[in-house]
């Protein structure tokens, strides 16, 4: 069944790992959406109108004007994002309960791991205002040991779950960009690489990293000490 989507669904969104995710499934989904940026860097994330509809302060969000019962819905953290769009166009989100099982896993693996550890060998990496070789030793090994999980569970296949292109690819796609800043060689891992090359391919990937790339150069963190102050300070407010 094709569910069709008059009204844009509004994204809310910055050009990163996790801003990816919901950009890629858009333009996977082929939906129309507008596109609303939220600039990390100068702290738009905490704007009331934002927290709103993402109370952790955090981007991508979506509003979709045509939710449940046909009255709108707002969602917040990119694998719920990835959820609810799979659910409801019926996409990259398979029915078989043992695909779904499979699928769910290996977000939540993605949620959990790679990305947050990911992001702290990022942070530990570009951003410290000092170097801290325990933690860059610390995350650089949770990184490797990461990649080597997705290298295994690759061996032999196309996709991560599923035995097809799912939401669980979606998701872990944007963080294996970022492999170079990670200190990682991805020829020591061949099927993520491969992988890697796959996705890269499809078009619908290519316009989904496409989105805020001009916006992306304007916020250079590792030289901006205003914009680490915003990210990288903050408390409960």
């Amino acid at each position: 069944m094709t569910i069709s989507q008059e009204q844009p669904i509004e994204l809310y969104f910055w050009p990163t790992p996790n801003g990816w995710k919901a950009s890629i499934m858009l333009e996977e989904l082929g939906v129309p959406y507008n596109l609303h940026l939220v600039n990390i860097g100068k702290g738009d994330q905490f704007a009331p109108e934002f927290l709103a509809i993402s109370p952790n302060n955090r981007m991508p969000a979506i509003l979709d004007p045509e939710g449940p019962g046909g009255e709108p819905i707002s969602v917040f953290e990119s694998g719920a994002i990835l959820q609810y769009l799979g659910r409801k166009f019926q996409k990259f989100y398979p029915d078989d309960e043992r695909k779904r099982v499979e699928t769910e896993e290996w977000l939540m693996w993605q949620m959990g791991g790679f990305g947050p550890m990911l992001g702290q060998n990022h942070h530990f990496r570009h951003y410290a205002p000092e170097e801290v070789p325990y933690a860059i030793e610390r995350y650089s090994n949770e990184t490797h040991r990461l990649y080597g999980v997705l290298n295994r569970r690759l061996e032999g296949r196309a996709f991560i779950a599923a035995d097809e292109y799912t939401i669980a690819d979606i998701a872990t796609f944007g963080w294996a960009q970022r492999w170079q800043r990670q200190n990682i060689d991805l020829e020591e891992f061949p099927n993520v690489r491969d992988w890697r090359l796959r996705l890269e391919a499809r078009d619908a990937v290519q316009r989904g990293l496409a989105v805020g790339a001009d916006q992306q150069k304007t916020l250079v963190i590792e030289k901006d000490k205003a914009a680490q102050s915003v990210l990288f300070g903050q408390k409960a407010r």
